[in-house]
């Protein structure tokens, strides 16, 4: 437990000349200004504070390394805006066990004086953001000592000075919160009617250019847009009105069926069979895993109502499905004689994603497969990990000529909760940058841990006590994304270019020789040898 008379002790000697303020214990700042609103013995002058702590994305196999974040309670954080300041990226608020297990405090308790309650082995990896706010005007400062119910008041000379005497802590930023909105300039009121028209013109200049035939930007120039001319008007998509949603058209859909029949026969030749599971995820299941759906937080979608009504519980919309399958993996697979589980399901998978949304390449709705598989031993499951991305690399190579090489991604790179991760990498000579193509993944027992997937040892003695065995499991998938990979390489200023073996169209037929001179006849007689040629293709 939090030992508040050692802190106000401490305290005591950096500045604190009152003793704490007891009210009853408060779970927000709401409540903490209600409480505050009937004690006595107050200063004059006071501010209440937040004392946020986030969580930046990082690998499972590196130190916690939290940001604890001091501001005054009208001051907004932002969590992209810390992140640019200390150059990390996808930073989220961290649950009850980093600040039960790190900082030794609780939800509602937190405040700066927690820091003197880190162990010594992750001192070194947190960080701490003062408001600037704080540290001007001579306004005491509230927080609570380690103790909802219990509040100090500090000036801001005494908050630096216990902040500087916790042993170990080598990273302390001040950052100033109101200069965010800078970022943005406010146009001037009279520049408003004429920014109007630019925007109208933009979007007419940008209707008028798509609705040329040809492509108007090289493909040295602008990459970017000339990738998105080629994808929208060669007919491979159409933009929706959701943003980062494509409407997938007949020709890309007929690129993505030669993809599927020519996977989905490679995967029936390894015993793996087709399956559908819901799109939906209860809460509950999706937060089961942490360290997996810390990877996909900020990226998935929540359904909250049916209708007017709000629902009991949030329903996810599947990101990826490992948390969907697994449950019931443990329900089907009750013996070694059940393994190996070998499941593919072709199916959509929603991320919404906030960066700029590229066609095929990052959406916020795509089509994929993803298999998951579940087997005895490890060397079974990692067999299939490699065996599944030599496929995705013939999908590459042979049906869709671009060159890949297969590898392994880094630790920072691998997938959530997994043990090793295998990729097949593209390049792209225009952009000389590589691009991911298609991913497998040796998940170990993690997940079989997490969702308790076990069977019997048959090597144990039999009773009622023989030993459980976890399964090893390995997933994979391959998406959409593999036909703008295709667009990127082939395609040229002229247009899309299509390898054969995927390409809807093979041949145009051109009727030649007709001009104004052209008797019925005649036009009838090139007509029918054209459909004669069309018939012997």
């Amino acid at each position: 437990m939090a030992d508040t008379s050692a802190l106000v002790s401490k305290l005591s000697s950096l500045g604190l000349k009152d003793s704490p303020v007891e009210h009853v214990a408060v779970e927000n700042n709401e409540q903490w200004a209600e409480a505050l609103a009937t004690a006595s013995g107050l200063p004059s002058n006071y501010v209440l504070t937040k004392t946020l702590v986030f969580k930046p994305k990082q690998p499972k196999s590196e130190p916690i390394a939290p940001i604890v974040v001091v501001i005054k309670e009208t001051t907004t954080a932002s969590s992209k805006a810390i992140g640019t300041e200390l150059k990390l990226k996808d930073l989220r608020l961290a649950n009850e066990d980093v600040l039960k297990d790190v900082f030794q405090t609780a939800r509602g308790s937190v405040s700066p004086f927690a820091l003197g309650q880190v162990p010594q082995e992750h001192i070194g990896n947190v960080r701490v953001v003062i408001d600037k706010a704080l540290l001007t005007g001579d306004a005491q400062i509230a927080f609570h000592p380690l103790n909802s119910s219990q509040t100090v008041f500090v000036d801001s000379a005494a908050l630096k000075a216990y902040i500087a005497s916790v042993e170990g802590l080598q990273h302390v930023v001040e950052m100033d919160f109101t200069a965010e909105p800078a970022a943005a300039p406010v146009p001037k009121p009279a520049a408003k009617p004429a920014a109007k028209k630019s925007s109208a013109a933009a979007k007419t200049e940008d209707t008028a250019g798509l609705n040329k035939l040809g492509i108007q930007t090289p493909k040295s120039v602008d990459f970017s847009e000339w990738y998105t001319e080629v994808v929208l008007k060669s007919e491979l998509l159409s933009r929706y009105d959701v943003s980062g949603c494509y409407i997938v058209r007949p020709r890309a859909y007929f690129v993505w069926q030669q993809i599927q029949e020519f996977f989905d026969a490679g995967i029936k030749g390894m015993g793996v069979k087709n399956c559908y599971f819901p799109m939906f995820v209860s809460s509950q299941v999706l937060e089961r895993e942490k360290d997996h759906i810390e990877g996909f937080a900020p990226e998935v979608a929540w359904v909250t109502r049916a209708g007017s009504k709000e629902l009991n519980e949030p329903l996810a919309i599947r990101p990826t499905s490992e948390t969907v399958m697994y449950p019931y993996f443990g329900d089907w697979i009750r013996s070694h004689r059940d393994l190996p589980l070998r499941l593919n399901q072709w199916c959509s998978v929603v991320r919404w994603e906030f960066k700029n949304p590229q066609p095929f390449l990052r959406t916020r709705e795509f089509l994929w497969q993803e298999g998951h598989c579940a087997y005895f031993g490890k060397e079974q499951a990692m067999r299939e990990t490699l065996e599944v991305l030599t496929l995705y690399r013939r999908v590459y190579e042979e049906l869709l000529a671009v060159p890949v090489i297969e590898g392994e991604k880094s630790e920072k790179e691998k997938f959530a909760g997994g043990v090793t991760t295998t990729t097949v990498e593209g390049f792209i000579p225009d952009t000389g940058r590589g691009i991911q193509g298609g991913t497998s993944h040796y998940l170990g027992q993690n997940f079989s841990k997490m969702f308790n997937v076990v069977v019997e040892d048959p090597a144990s003695e039999a009773g009622a006590d023989r030993a459980k065995l976890y399964v090893h499991q390995a997933s994979w998938g391959l998406s959409t994304r593999t036909i703008g990979v295709m667009v990127m390489l082939h395609s040229d200023d002229k247009g899309l270019v299509l390898p054969p073996r995927v390409a809807e169209t093979q041949v145009i037929i051109v009727p030649c020789g007709v001009n104004a001179k052209t008797t019925s006849e005649q036009r009838a007689a090139i007509n029918d040898a054209c459909l004669s040629v069309e018939a012997r293709l």
